[in-house]
């Protein structure tokens, strides 16, 4: 549905690069709207486990910033939210593709948090906040307050701005 939303007007050109998939009783072709997005349903298609419907359902129900930052955290929590990945396959898919990501250039800013930052982060990623928005709020923190302020501060701070 996300790649739906982006599409063009009705009559409109329209440019989507395929992945073929070739197995011993179909071919399949699946288009996307990025060759980020081609390539990134390449490398989930390549973890054991993950076959094309996993790796489109992923894509599907998260923004790649999303999963990227899912990756990054270690949160198997985000991506068990998937529908058809348990808990298991979530953690699987964190130790494989923090691996393919470094293989993927990225046409995202990467979480350039560290330290106590990066702890108020994953504080509120696991507390349940959208990654992303967290991600925004401890960068806003720290840049009005710079690092001096301690793990609370910052988690009572982002969280104000979340």
């Amino acid at each position: 549905m996300r790649a739906y939303a982006s599409l063009p007007a009705v009559g409109k050109e329209a440019i989507f690069y395929i992945s073929t998939v070739i197995r011993e009783d179909s071919h399949r072709l699946f288009g996307f709207l990025t060759i980020y997005e081609r390539d990134l349903f390449e490398k989930l298609i390549e973890i054991s486990g993950v076959g094309p419907k996993t790796g489109l359902a992923i894509l599907g129900h998260m923004e790649i910033s999303d999963l990227q930052m899912a990756v990054s955290c270690g949160n198997a929590a985000l991506l068990s939210k998937v529908p058809g990945i348990g808990k298991k396959t979530a953690e699987r898919l964190l130790i494989d593709l923090r691996d393919q990501f470094k293989n993927i250039p990225s046409p995202l800013p990467t979480n350039t948090l560290g330290g106590t930052a990066a702890d108020a982060l994953n504080a509120l990623i696991n507390l349940g906040y959208h990654p992303v928005r967290a991600q925004k709020a401890i960068q806003t923190v720290v840049k009005e307050n710079g690092d001096k302020l301690d793990l609370s501060k910052m988690i009572t701070s982002a969280l104000r701005l979340v």
